[in-house]
């Protein structure tokens, strides 16, 4: 057991979560041996040591405690016959009783909002408190999470678990990119660190889970919501296109209104001129001049691994596009609207149609051909923006500027809690870790298993930070990762 007995009940404990359990528990005559504390408990010992999700599994760590914990947890009790340990039975009965309390009366595919919250706090207690504000940045991404079940036969919609669906998910072995399960859509919110700042441990914060009838991205967006009220700011929020394809009531625009910044990478259907607005033009989420090149408005990103050269070049030509950029003359104010004005008022390029530009030195860009008939981004020293304008696909930085690759590199964090949860080395959701059906009692399961997994990263974080110190007091540079790396040269090379 790597996590020790302590930490976890200090989780639980914080979390409030088994007390807000048993208030939702209907009232016996007879006690049950098992509680909802020790359930979570046997839960967490499961997952931490590698065990798959079964209930059987539970029973078998919790009688693995020594003697006085065992007594303690209630795992062994004195009857009148004399000791008693806890048994399977009493372990599904109590499981059964919680998934009945925290699931919906008409099982929808969605988690109720009890389940939302219990799931919220314990992952929250999971953060220790110097690490809770140390950075407001958070990556989303979601993962695929498979049923037990056999998906319905062809003709048919009864299964197993009626609440799961038919959904997508990318594949990289050989062969199509994409595949078809059955299950539900697992959604996270994974801490990053802040722009120009130090690293933090990769904790994931927020979690919920859906049947795939539910869009995770929509699913997402009222748990992220809640956070300013709970006390924890918005900053900084990493998504890819995913997330910034759909509609902009879905995503962008309750994320502003909750305090995120976004920095999301757009879908290739979003990209480039899309309509104008009193003349300049929208693309990328931006105002432009409508004298700007067209070349430079067909700009995208820059793929992974790509040459120095090739980033040198694409970053001269993000800064050029922004010369003709039209900038911000006010900051938001309380209905969204904002006003920009002219580049070449800025000083930012030479226009005829501005004359005090036409002073200023020729290093900048200069417009040779003005609109004939001008229009009103033209004329006018100033323009105002509704919020309905680029609500899409506007964000913090210039898309696909050199600050936005930078900023954007910090989402692979999500990535990466996804990977460390289906890992086959610790813990793995692949289909059969877990045989209990319906979202309630796979989401607990996922939160606790998120719970144990931002243990272990914290355990390296702590660990990578002592042999930092360490080697700082012997006059030592910072441990670097080797880049174990076999290139074609060094294969053909002669012996």
């Amino acid at each position: 057991m790597s996590i020790p007995l302590a930490v976890i009940e200090e989780i639980i404990d914080a979390s409030g979560i088994a007390e807000q359990i048993e208030g939702l528990l209907p009232y016996a005559v007879r006690d049950r041996q098992l509680t909802a504390r020790t359930l979570l408990v046997g839960m967490h010992l499961t997952l931490d040591d590698g065990r798959p999700a079964h209930l059987t599994r539970v029973r078998q760590a919790l009688i693995s405690l020594p003697g006085p914990d065992q007594e303690r947890l209630g795992v062994t009790m004195t009857w009148k016959t004399g000791p008693h340990q806890l048994t399977y039975r009493q372990v599904e009965h109590t499981h059964r009783l919680i998934t009945k309390a925290l699931g919906k009366q008409q099982p929808d595919g969605a988690p109720s909002g009890a389940l939302q919250s219990a799931c919220d706090t314990l992952l929250e207690a999971s953060i220790p408190d110097e690490l809770k504000h140390a950075s407001t940045a958070l990556a989303g991404d979601w993962t695929d999470v498979e049923t037990w079940s056999r998906p319905p036969r062809h003709g048919d919609t009864q299964c197993a678990d009626r609440e799961a669906s038919w959904g997508h998910r990318n594949s990289n072995l050989p062969g199509p990119r994409g595949e078809m399960f059955f299950g539900y859509y697992l959604s996270l919110a994974v801490m990053t660190r802040e722009e120009n700042g130090p690293p933090v441990p990769e904790l994931a914060r927020r979690m919920t889970a859906a049947s795939c009838n539910h869009d995770p991205v929509r699913a997402l967006v009222p748990v992220l919501a809640k956070l300013p009220a709970a006390g924890i700011p918005l900053g900084d929020f990493l998504a890819d296109s995913g997330y910034a394809h759909r509609d902009a009531a879905a995503w962008a625009i309750p994320m502003r209104k909750a305090g995120a910044q976004l920095i999301q990478d757009l879908h290739p259907a979003d990209r480039g001129p899309r309509g104008t607005h009193h003349g300049a033009i929208i693309a990328n989420g931006c105002l432009y001049c409508p004298a700007t090149p067209a070349p430079l408005l067909a700009l995208g990103p820059l793929p992974p691994g790509a040459p120095a050269e090739d980033t040198t070049a694409h970053d001269q030509q993000t800064a050029e596009l922004a010369r003709y950029k039209l900038p911000r003359h006010t900051s938001d104010d309380t209905d969204g609207y904002h006003r920009l004005t002219c580049p070449a008022t800025a000083g930012k390029i030479r226009c005829p149609l501005r004359p005090q530009s036409m002073t200023l030195d020729r290093d900048r860009p200069e417009i040779l051909s003005p609109p004939q008939h001008p229009p009103a981004c033209c004329t006018q020293q100033t323009l105002t923006v509704p919020p309905s304008v680029a609500a899409k696909t506007r964000q913090k930085h210039d898309y696909p500027s050199a600050a936005w690759r930078r900023s954007y590199t910090r989402r692979t964090s999500a990535e990466r809690a996804n990977s460390t949860i289906k890992n086959t080395a610790t813990t793995s959701i692949a289909r059969g870790w877990i045989r209990l059906l319906g979202v309630t009692p796979i989401m607990l399961w996922l939160t606790c298993a998120l719970a144990t997994r931002n243990q272990r990263i914290l355990t390296a974080h702590d660990a990578r930070q002592e042999d930092n110190a360490r080697r700082a007091a012997a006059g030592l540079p910072p441990r670097t990762r080797k880049r174990r790396r076999t290139t074609l040269a060094q294969l053909t090379a002669p012996p």
